[in-house]
């Protein structure tokens, strides 16, 4: 745990915080997607969820126990990698990730074959690639995307959905 965090931890439980306030620091966790967070504070805040990893654990039990449409709209609030990352509406968060892995410094032939595979991707399954970025290049991503695309629908969905776990648990760890 960063000291950022802790401190944010220690000075601000999440069980003493108002709906409001909870939502505030943490609805954006899951990409465009608060009703995680309103939907975990209506279960109950307890003092368990005193660090990043039991917060994590907590937000992704929510979606888990989401029916399946409410975690594809959760997928679909993805933004597209690379490919259209000039255009896109991305989030600061999605934003410094991708710029992090170097998303924002494909070559021409990198970036034609990322826009190809997210075509590909969307078109087969409903949905964006979604990838937690964090310690992966380009030639890493890319080489996930190229494997994943030939995935069938019910372990891409499954692999998409570890995912946005893995980038929540990311982004509270960074607070």
């Amino acid at each position: 745990m960063t000291e950022t965090t802790e401190s944010l931890f220690i000075t601000r439980p999440p069980n003493t915080l108002a709906e409001s306030a909870f939502v505030s620091l943490y609805g954006w966790v899951y990409e465009h997607s608060p009703w995680v967070a309103h939907k975990l504070y209506a279960r109950g805040i307890t003092k368990s969820l005193h660090s990043p990893a039991a917060l994590a654990d907590a937000m992704a039990a929510v979606v888990n126990g989401a029916v399946d449409d409410d975690k594809l709209s959760l997928l679909r609030a993805h933004p597209d990698l690379a490919g259209k990352l000039a255009l896109a509406d991305l989030t600061a968060s999605s934003q410094d990730e991708q710029k992090g892995a170097g998303l924002d410094q494909c070559s021409p032939d990198e970036l034609a074959r990322f826009t190809e595979l997210n075509d590909l991707y969307k078109q087969k399954f409903g949905f964006p690639f979604v990838f937690a970025v964090k310690g992966f290049n380009r030639a890493d991503i890319l080489e996930a995307f190229e494997r994943r695309v030939k995935n069938d629908p019910e372990a891409e969905f499954n692999e998409a959905i570890h995912q946005v776990h893995r980038i929540a648990k990311l982004r509270l760890e960074a607070l």
